[in-house]
């Protein structure tokens, strides 16, 4: 394959002059290096001979990478583990760069000999004509690759577009490497070749894994592609289109949903750089437009019953609680709205049934306490507000009192027993379910839904509950007692438990409190607050039901972002205690959550968009300020010198808080290579702990036990380095220090990190089963394993029993869950019990499937039930599926799109997985090819289309809606123009009813007076305007992106 292109030198490499003869300087540079080598040399001095030696002996990146990535004559085996180290520091000082890694890489790579041998010798090519290969150079190209993604990712790795267009060249070839080595290993397990065993292959298989995660980069790197739309580079383009052809299918096994990207990138990116002949194809391009959006709404479908069916909302509601809550009341009840066309009465009693039903699932699936009590939380405190509003269109004799009877009549008793059912020994309860009908009656009856005196014959036996002792709570009434008193908002908090009604106006009470202590900066009362929240994390949940993340975080993160020390300060430990309490919620809620700085509405270079970023690593020294240094090195000595008296006020002043945090992974990287080498002893490294549980500093070990638990996964750090770490985490994780309070938020702590810490942990173990230090720290943080994360991802153990589902994995799976859920619908009465299933099934089938194989599956099943005579179900399943809110795959809010940008600096919303519905679009305007091969299935297809569309269809947002969220948030004059905005958004036609929050027309007007006050949601909560691994890092951080964070490439 002729991949060549002429490129110029970039102006910042050496202009040498061509008939100069670099051997002098290539053996002093090959000198030095085995000399470092057979001395083990440090990294460090290594620098510095490297600086003396290029200021000597000057030479090409491409020599000088050559020369370090070559085999010698005395190893000749594998790459030295110095090597890439050594690299590091090369290319810090700009002497080696991508393309000459990557060059030297693979001029010397094992898979040569591996695609020899299969016979399938790559194409001639001078350059890379050498007379000795690596034995087994797949550990070391693992680690480079793993090292130049990094870079790329930090914007280090490619810095013009030359460096782009060499790289990508590179790239090509290495793609067709790959794609030859994988076809010889395939050959030998078949039995057709004997190469090196499986161990080597499993090495290749690593060290490709690595090169797909280093392609993925690349092909998405800004520079990259403003390098390949230029016209010049129309050969590259050619190469990569053609060696991705070859090479997408190798991985697409093991890395489907890479592949389905990479496979984008080829057909529309890259296809979109090709020059347009502006005579013949633009023509075409609109012609084809136009045929395909007049044959799309052209096509005629026969009309199908329609059909509400039971499963339709209760796929909805499980996908809006099956993470971080979702419920934005102003687009579900457009969502509504459309499904049942008005039509009131059913609207109320379906969306009555569903919430039960997605209460009985969860406790029948055993889903555990931290899914149950979201959930009843849920029906009890929220479902009837949203009752309420839909009461407000409702005109005699429809009644919401007929609608909850009508409802009740048809929930399960056996699942939500009676009070004297509560009481038979015969009967196996639960306590989520036990009284939530009971319950669900009284806070209707506080709502005004239903008089007192009908909840006996409601229930159908009498009731000894009263409703509340304070009756109906009012937001503005709260609020204004927790100003006055901030006692009282310690109580609120322990109402956030009750199941009584209430919560809803405790909660939107909670954040308005939040955002007005944050103004008149009270930062005392705020610590009280932020400590009571952040060791509650199922209340959290709780509060999303009624909040945006937004309201809350956005007022918190500016208050962390400009805090500063008092003129006339006098002390410093508390300023440092009430900022870390403020800086532990959001923490709790960002990564409970796995949320990003644009789901909270702050600027990526802000306070706390910073601490995101450094848990995984640790910056070194030399890219540190003067400032930083003597800020490390004073910690350093006041923590762990048991003679030095303490923290000194002269360190707590000098250095504030934002900075102490942004140095807490070095702080601790430099202990453990103390602590590992002997430079500190045993009751030094007690004091310095001693010290970091109390209060004042506790929040600090969040970040600083996220970089432990990532330094565990580095295989190479296996020894002396993770003993030191095993032992800090015992004296922090299993020694009871510090006062009441200190254990109480040390436990709040262990919250936020259980999980990464349980990942890194059970990663030593593999290295050192029999280490005696894993198991204790395991059980120490079990209880907190279950309230580390809500971000809807699948543990373990679930991905591996649903990929192992019989006759087709996560495909299989799928299926059976439409044939469950138009079972269920189509005989309501022989199955009382809803279909069992947790929607993170359907996430996880979406992001390992992609969403075009996930529609062709829904497709094939509503074309198998409609030729079985369900076709209405079916088509209403499927719309259910399509339509349901994806909490790993949102936007972020509107509100904090405003918040981030400027007149100079416009954010760019994050690129999000194409949905279910935009693959449905794909599908529909291509009906009429599809009509030539299945009629049937076209007709199955624009049918569907249209039924998503239609229940997706919102409306402008009302501008007293849209204002209150503004006024929360304190936008001020920046509120109209984002109210321009959003109108202006709404006329988009890609918009949905899961992108945005828009108002409901029901009938009814907009009076809100049921909630307390004139048109207001001050009783009850209802503010329309305030509103989770393994996969994530493939859009948004998985496993293997974590792994990545680990490596310093700055």
């Amino acid at each position: 394959m002729d991949i060549d292109i002429d490129l110029q030198l970039q102006s910042s490499e050496l202009t040498m002059d061509p008939a100069r003869d670099h051997a002098e300087s290539e053996e002093q540079w090959a000198s030095l290096l085995d000399r470092c080598i057979s001395s083990r040399l440090d990294p460090d001095t290594f620098d510095d001979y490297a600086q003396i030696l290029y200021s000597k002996h000057p030479l090409p990146p491409d020599l000088i990478a050559d020369i370090c990535l070559r085999p010698q004559l005395m190893n000749h085996e594998t790459l030295d583990p110095r090597i890439p180290r050594y690299i590091h520091v090369l290319a810090h000082h700009g002497y080696i760069h991508t393309p000459s890694i990557l060059k030297g890489l693979y001029k010397y790579s094992t898979s040569h000999r591996q695609a020899e041998k299969a016979g399938h010798p790559l194409p001639d090519d001078p350059e890379d004509k050498v007379e000795m290969r690596w034995g087994s150079s797949y550990s070391a190209e693992e680690v480079i690759f793993y090292r130049i993604t990094k870079a790329i990712a930090l914007g280090t790795g490619i810095l013009n577009p030359s460096d782009a267009l060499q790289t990508c060249k590179l790239t090509a070839k290495w793609m067709a490497l790959f794609t030859a080595a994988s076809t010889a290993f395939a050959h030998e397990a078949i039995g057709q070749l004997q190469l090196q065993g499986p161990q080597s292959r499993d090495e290749m298989e690593a060290a490709r894994a690595a090169f797909v995660m280093l392609l993925l980069g690349i092909c998405e790197n800004p520079t990259v592609l403003t390098a390949l739309s230029r016209p010049f580079a129309k050969s590259v383009r050619k190469a990569m289109s053609e060696c991705l052809t070859g090479f997408i299918p190798s991985i697409m096994q093991g890395a489907s949903q890479i592949a389905t990207r990479l496979e984008q990138f080829r057909t529309e990116t890259l296809a979109s750089f090709e020059p347009v002949d502006h005579n013949k194809d633009a023509t075409n391009a609109v012609i084809d437009d136009i045929e395909s959006s007049m044959a799309l709404d052209n096509f005629v479908v026969s009309e199908l019953p329609n059909a509400n069916s039971r499963a339709g909302l209760y796929i909805y509601l499980n996908a809006a609680l099956v993470g971080r809550p979702v419920i934005d009341d102003a687009g579900f009840f457009s969502y509504l709205h459309n499904r049942y066309q008005g039509d009131i009465q059913s609207t109320t009693i379906d969306l009555i049934l569903a919430s039960f039903d997605v209460l009985a699932n969860a406790v029948f699936r055993n889903d555990g306490q931290q899914a149950s009590y979201l959930l009843r939380s849920y029906l009890i405190n929220k479902l009837p507000l949203l009752l309420a509003t839909l009461a407000t269109s409702m005109y005699p004799p429809l009644s919401a009192q007929y609608c909850i009877t009508e409802a009740l009549s048809q929930v399960d008793t056996n699942a939500f027993p009676t009070l004297s059912a509560m009481f038979d020994d015969t009967n196996n309860n639960n306590t989520f379910t036990d009284s939530v009908r009971q319950d669900f009656c009284f806070a209707c009856c506080l709502h005004g839904l239903i008089p007192e005196s009908s909840i006996e014959g409601l229930l159908g036996e009498i009731t000894y509950q009263t409703l509340p002792q304070a009756g109906r709570y009012v937001k503005e009434q709260l609020v204004e007692e927790c100003m006055g008193d901030p006692e009282r908002i310690q109580r609120l908090i322990g109402e956030l438990d009750n199941m009584d009604g209430n919560v809803g106006a405790v909660c939107q009470a909670l954040a308005e409190v939040i955002g007005r202590l944050c103004h008149n900066k009270e930062t005392m009362t705020l610590k009280l607050l932020c400590s009571q929240l952040a060791k509650k994390p199922l209340s959290l949940d709780v509060m999303l039901l009624f909040d945006k993340p937004i309201t809350m975080l956005h007022p918190l993160c500016e208050l962390l972002d400009n805090w500063r020390y008092e003129e006339d300060q006098g002390e410093y430990q508390p300023v440092y205690e009430e900022f870390g309490s403020v800086l532990l919620l959001v923490l709790a809620f960002i990564y409970r959550y796995k949320l990003n700085h644009a789901d909270i509405g702050i600027r990526p270079g802000s306070f706390v968009a910073k601490l995101l970023a450094i848990p995984q690593i640790s910056r070194p020294l030399h890219e540190m300020t003067e400032q930083e240094k003597s800020h490390l090195g004073g910690w350093i000595g006041n923590l762990l010198d048991t003679e030095s008296g303490g923290l000194a006020d002269e360190l707590l002043s000098s250095c504030p808080p934002q900075d102490f945090y942004l140095l807490v992974p070095a702080l601790f990287q430099q202990i453990v290579l103390a602590f590992s080498t002997g430079y500190l002893g045993e009751e030094n490294l007690k004091t310095g702990i001693e010290y970091l549980v109390n209060t004042f500093l506790l929040p600090s070990l969040v970040p600083a036990i996220l970089y432990l638990s990532n330094e565990l996964w580095i295989e190479l750090n296996h020894g002396q380095e993770h003993k030191a770490i095993l032992r800090i985490l015992q004296l922090i994780l299993l020694t009871k220090q510090g006062s009441t309070e200190a254990q109480t938020m040390l436990s709040s702590v262990v919250n936020i990190i259980a999980m990464p810490l349980e990942y890194g942990l059970r990663s030593y173990q593999r290295f050192d089963p029999k280490s005696p230090a894993i198991e204790p720290l395991l059980k120490a943080m079990r209880d907190n394993l279950r309230l580390s994360r809500r971000t809807a991802s699948a543990a373990n153990n679930e991905l591996e029993a649903w990929t192992s589902t019989p006759n087709g994995g996560l495909t299989a799976l799928i299926r059976h869950l439409i044939q469950g859920f138009v079972s269920w619908s189509a005989h309501p009465g022989l199955n009382v019990m809803p279909t069992s299933y947790t929607h993170r099934q359907v996430l996880v089938a979406l992001q390992m499937i992609g969403a075009k194989r996930f529609l062709g599956t829904i497709l094939e099943e509503v074309k198998s039930h409609s030729d079985a005579g369900h076709g209405s179900i079916a088509h209403d399943v499927a719309t259910a599926l399509i339509c349901a809110p994806d909490v790993t795959n949102m936007p972020p809010p509107p509100e904090a799109m405003l918040l981030m940008s400027s007149a100079n600096h416009p954010v760019v919303p994050p690129q999000l997985r194409i949905s279910l519905r935009e693959a449905l679009k794909a599908e529909a305007e291509d009906c009429k090819a599809i009509q030539k091969a299945d009629q049937a299935m076209a007709e199955i297809v624009v049918r569907l289309y249209r039924k998503v569309e239609a229940q997706m269809l919102i409306q402008p947002p009302a501008e007293s809606i849209l204002q209150g969220t503004l006024d929360n948030l304190g936008l001020g004059e920046n509120a109209a123009a984002l109210g321009d905005a959003l109108a202006a958004a709404a006329q988009n036609d890609g918009l949905g009813a899961d992108e945005a929050s828009m108002s409901l027309d029901l009938g009814g007007g907009h009076d809100m007076g049921h909630l307390g006050g004139a048109g207001d949601a001050s009783h009850g909560g209802l503010d329309f305007g305030a509103g989770d691994d393994m996969f994530g890092g493939l859009g948004a951080g998985g496993s293997t992106a974590d792994l990545l964070d680990g490596w310093d490439l700055s």
